[in-house]
């Protein structure tokens, strides 16, 4: 069986990330299956989807991480083509991927204990999100 839900987020932009586990584990508990897996998806082009302990000091690391492999004050190709100011946020969505697949076992999520799921917002400005979140499973 396959449930469809969806998460709306209100971002700030940036680098913004928010942990939406508890959302998640509410669409798997409401979806009734017991075993099975949890897709979230991210339509758009310039946010992903992670792991991470959330907490300040793994928080501030993953962004000073994402500022020196994808500086966002460099020239992209994309600023000139479109006249936009996010190319680095196309290209941070890109290597973070804008999906996340998980397992659960008896309507429970198998995240480890310091383990969360997050969405990241790489735009330049705040922006409302649409994230889909798909379960697949049996009872």
């Amino acid at each position: 069986m396959v449930v469809t839900r969806e998460l709306n987020l209100r971002t700030r932009g940036h680098c913004d990330i928010q942990d939406i586990t508890s959302q998640v584990a509410n669409a798997v508990r409401e979806s009734g299956l017991r075993t099975g897996i949890v897709t979230v998806f991210c339509p758009g082009s310039t946010g992903g989807l992670t792991t991470i302990e959330y907490e300040s000091g793994a928080l501030a690391d993953l962004r000073q991480v994402l500022d020196e492999i994808v500086p966002p004050d460099r020239d992209y190709r994309h600023h000139l083509r479109w006249g936009d100011d996010n190319g680095h946020s196309h290209i941070r969505s890109a290597l973070i991927g804008p999906s996340l697949t998980v397992p659960f076992v008896e309507g429970r999520l198998t995240l480890g204990t310091w383990q969360q799921i997050v969405f990241l917002d790489f735009d330049t400005r705040p922006r409302s999100r649409r994230l889909v979140v798909q379960v697949l499973g049996e009872q």
